[in-house]
């Protein structure tokens, strides 16, 4: 019977295999891919691939989109609504009257 420690080894030359194993097959991917393009003269175009859009950087400020005349407070139309303007809708206004 195994110990422990001899399991644990094991367990990390296997995981050591299984990451060398994905790495290799990658390639190998990525090489038969290549080939096939070179040999049908395709592009990324061609298989509809395109640039990733840069990603916005998480908690980025959105503009507002409503704002209060007379206390200068704005909304960006995300979110709960602000108090200030669940006054005014409260009070009869509309919400386009804000609008920027």
């Amino acid at each position: 019977m195994a110990t422990l420690q001899e399991l644990l080894q094991q367990k990390e030359a296997l995981e050591r295999e299984i990451e060398a194993t994905k790495k290799r097959e990658r390639a190998d991917a990525i090489a038969k891919v290549r080939s096939l393009m070179a040999e049908y003269g395709l592009t990324l175009a061609d298989l509809g691939g395109r640039a990733a859009p840069a990603a916005k950087p998480a908690g980025a400020k959105v503009a507002p989109k409503y704002r209060d005349a007379a206390s200068g407070e704005t909304w960006s139309g995300r979110g709960l609504q602000p108090n200030w303007l669940k006054a005014a809708l409260a009070a009869g206004r509309r919400l386009d009257e804000f609008k920027l």
